[in-house]
């Protein structure tokens, strides 16, 4: 039997059913392009996407829509192992590889909208988005107008970078209403890039904010700084994403962490560990560094790569061990805003 058939074959028996042992968070997945010849970055081959479903099913995750698991997460609601499924941009790979085969198999999934390109080469048109968009089972939520960085620069006057975020955010959600009449209450920062200001736009506005740092959503996560896990190639092989799809939401107030606008190069991140961690059993890694070292003094743990870095935007990855083979999964995102942009 074909991996198609399979999964079509669990579809019909409703075979969505929890794992035992240890309950996990929801774990939003993020994609851009499903093609095997777009830019690799940014880029699932449709044999790994497969795959990748393939396993969803094996690991018996029930494939949710996102707005209403997110809520349910983050009141600590999610009592089942759960998977959501995103795409940012809009990519006309999406419309011909990935939204047929999700849709032939009933699975819920998100397009994050950057509304100035929808028509463009390589994007989906309106009238694609307006056919995905009259199935029940596809949400379309707003993506900024232009893909711009919307953190404010450096040297940025306040009240320009008023003028110039709330019309990227209010023009795109006025764009997608009129449209395709559709107003989700949610955004994808572009770039994943965010500061606690615009968080502050997007809390004002009642908006759950997603971004590109891994991890799941639960109680402890906060409605500004959702994290995804990137699913291009490079991040979404076989062999680690059992881990990501099992894991769970590091027990530390999302909110008690920093912006990650950078203020120091190399960062350091401090936060409590809680009663049930231990620092021994504590791993952290930095992008492009490998593993680093974890200072701790009672349940205070310091985490500072040894090495400044010279990209835009760089994280440190934390786990420990939850039980049942799963991991606490902690992404903290640094930003900075001297480097180039992209």
């Amino acid at each position: 039997m074909t991996r198609l058939n399979r999964f079509a074959a669990a579809a019909v028996l409703g075979l969505t059913v929890s794992a035992p042992h240890a309950l996990a968070d929801l774990v939003v997945l993020q994609y851009h392009h499903v093609a095997d010849h777009t830019p690799p970055a940014t880029s699932t081959s449709r044999s790994l996407f497969e795959a990748q479903l393939d396993m969803i099913r094996d690991l018996n995750l029930e494939v949710v829509p996102l707005l209403p698991a997110t809520r349910q997460a983050l009141a600590g609601e999610d009592d089942s192992n759960r998977v959501a499924i995103t795409f940012d941009d809009a990519y006309e790979s999406v419309y011909q590889n990935a939204a047929p085969l999700l849709e032939r198999h009933g699975l819920p999934f998100t397009i994050f909208v950057n509304t100035d390109a929808i028509g463009s080469r390589g994007y989906m048109s309106w009238e694609q988005l307006q056919e995905l968009a009259t199935g029940e089972q596809v949400t379309i939520a707003n993506h900024s107008t232009d893909h711009g960085h919307l953190a404010r620069k450096p040297g940025e006057p306040e009240a320009q970078w008023h003028k110039r975020t709330e019309h990227s955010l209010d023009q795109a959600q006025g764009t997608l209403k009129t449209r395709l009449g559709v107003e989700e209450p949610m955004f994808a920062y572009p770039y994943g890039e965010f500061d606690e200001k615009l968080e502050g736009k997007l809390e004002a506005r009642g908006w759950l904010g997603f971004g590109q740092q891994s991890g799941a959503i639960g109680r402890y996560s906060h409605s500004t700084r959702l994290p995804r896990f990137p699913m291009a190639n490079s991040f979404g092989q076989l062999g680690s994403l059992k881990d990501k799809l099992l894991s769970k939401a590091f027990p530390v107030p999302a909110s008690e962490l920093p912006d990650g606008v950078l203020e120091a190069n190399p960062p350091e991140l401090v936060f409590e560990l809680g009663e049930k961690l231990t620092a021994d059993r504590l791993t952290c890694f930095a992008s492009g560094q490998g593993r680093i070292e974890c200072r701790t003094a009672g349940n205070r743990v310091s985490v500072k790569a040894p090495k400044a870095f010279d990209s835009r935007r760089f994280r440190y990855n934390c786990t420990h061990p939850a039980g049942d083979g799963r991991y606490y999964w902690l992404s903290q995102q640094w930003l900075n805003l001297d480097a180039p942009e992209d």
